[in-house]
């Protein structure tokens, strides 16, 4: 589930969650460098995993999700996708 509030009139708040049952997992994308360690899904209360990332508004941005061992697994609420050039694709977010 992606949910986006506006927190400035120039940067979107997004909030990346998933099911707390995928187990660890962190939001990888062109906005953090595809670093695995920058944006970890934290457990919540709720049974979700999550993390906020601000980003600039008016731009389109790739991610995906990767659990541990190295499997990514896609949001079903995305924009939309676009090949990756590894015979699968990324997750679209509009800001």
């Amino acid at each position: 589930m992606i949910k986006r509030a506006p927190e400035t009139t120039d940067e979107i708040k997004v909030t990346f969650a998933v099911p707390r049952d995928v187990g660890p997992a962190s939001v990888v994308g062109d906005f953090n460098g595809w670093d695995a360690l920058a944006t970890p899904l934290k457990a919540r209360s709720n049974g979700t995993r999550s993390a906020v990332v601000k980003l600039p508004a008016g731009a389109t941005y790739r991610f995906r999700y990767l659990a541990d061992g190295g499997h990514f697994f896609d949001e079903g609420d995305c924009d939309g996708h676009e090949a990756n050039g590894y015979g699968e694709h990324h997750c679209l977010i509009h800001t």
